[in-house]
């Protein structure tokens, strides 16, 4: 008798007569969970003071507030509107169940009530609704799920990123923080060029996230540059520098390779390769791998450009000592539109104490640089 009383439906009686009250609990106490209101207000306070209602039979003509005002008050509030509402009333000009049912109700019966339809229609609305809220709670499971799967995506995509340029950072004279600060340069100058002319069309909150991500892959091809060349410490012979200068095109390989074994085009992996790739290019075509100038390089690459610099000159190298934030400043507005984007070097210019601010929050520790120089050693051991 217990598991029957829980399984069975709730529906709220709200009429202010007395008499229909006690007729209509009549009807319904066999087969329902039945709570009654006399009134609009207690009617509302019903609906939001305890588990919700299955289904509300609700008059219309009542004092103070009538049935459309309460239908309106449930319909408005997000824990009730999904609560099917069937007017029961003694109005039954149509404009009366036109409005009734604009205002959302399921159903509008006029008295006096026929007491087999009225149950049978009572049924069906409670099953269609017990239908819907088995879809809605499936849905918001499938959402959930979905979510959940999503997160796991991005969250290989990010360990695998990381993973990559890892590597490459193992390789190199540079420290990780290098990724990192390059990382978040990268994305500080992309929203403030969020809104400019030249920019809007292609800086969307979507590819600066992309952007973002695949920023740490701007060398993963200096993998494929031999020891003898990626730490050497002095300056590059000639032929030294055109294997150097091979790492774009080998870390834009590197990109196609993985993408190819995914067997679909991934966003992120399409700007990570136009870093990779171009991010040595200059704004007057005298950068490599292709001499690209202008707009013909990616905007991707144009602001790893104007980031990847800015960092190579503040930062300490087993084989040189930090510049200071001026003398970079200096030597980056030197460059405007020679060697950068002449816009992209404005924007520079007005988030330089956000640069510095990326820069102490990253800094190299004399300790990464110590274990720098003892790989250094060892490899050429």
């Amino acid at each position: 008798m217990e598991l029957e009383l829980i399984a069975k439906k709730t529906v709220l009686l709200v009429d202010d007569a007395p008499d229909n009250l006690v007729l209509m609990n009549d009807l319904l106490k066999d087969l329902y969970k039945v709570k009654v209101a006399n009134s609009g207000e207690k009617a509302l306070r019903i609906a939001l003071s305890g588990p919700l209602p299955d289904l509300v039979l609700l008059d219309v003509m009542m004092p103070e507030m009538d049935g459309y005002q309460v239908c309106r008050r449930l319909k408005a509030d997000p824990a009730t509107r999904d609560i099917p509402i069937i007017f029961l009333t003694a109005k039954s000009e149509v404009d009366d169940e036109k409005l009734g049912l604009d205002l959302g109700a399921v159903d509008y019966i006029t008295k006096p009530i026929s007491p087999p339809i009225t149950l049978a229609r009572v049924r069906n609305h409670l099953m269609l609704k017990e239908h819907a809220d088995f879809l809605r709670d499936k849905n918001d499971f499938l959402e959930k799920e979905v979510e959940a799967r999503t997160r796991e995506v991005v969250a290989i995509q990010d360990v695998t990123i990381l993973a990559m340029a890892s590597l490459a950072e193992t390789r190199d004279s540079e420290t990780g923080n290098h990724i990192r600060r390059t990382q978040f340069y990268v994305k500080a100058l992309a929203e403030r060029l969020q809104h400019h002319p030249r920019f809007s069309a292609v800086l969307t909150d979507g590819f600066i996230n992309l952007l973002f991500k695949s920023a740490p892959l701007h060398d993963i091809g200096k993998v494929g540059i031999p020891d003898r060349i990626l730490l050497k410490p002095g300056r590059f012979e000639p032929q030294e520098f055109e294997i150097m200068k091979t790492h774009t095109t080998l870390g834009r390989a590197a990109i196609e390779h993985a993408e190819r074994s995914l067997g679909t085009p991934i966003a992120f992996l399409s700007i990570a390769k136009e870093i990779a790739y171009s991010h040595q290019e200059k704004w007057d075509g005298s950068g490599y791998p292709e001499g690209l100038a202008g707009e013909a390089i990616p905007v991707s690459a144009r602001l790893m450009a104007v980031a990847d610099v800015y960092d190579a000159l503040i930062s300490r190298r087993v084989y040189k000592d930090g510049m200071p934030h001026e003398k970079a400043v200096q030597i980056l507005v030197e460059g405007k539109g020679r060697h950068f984007d002449p816009d992209m070097v404005d924007a520079f210019l007005a988030l330089q104490d956000e640069f510095r601010a990326i820069a102490a929050r990253f800094h190299d520790s004399d300790h990464d640089l110590a274990e720098k120089e003892a790989q250094i050693a060892l490899t050429r051991a």
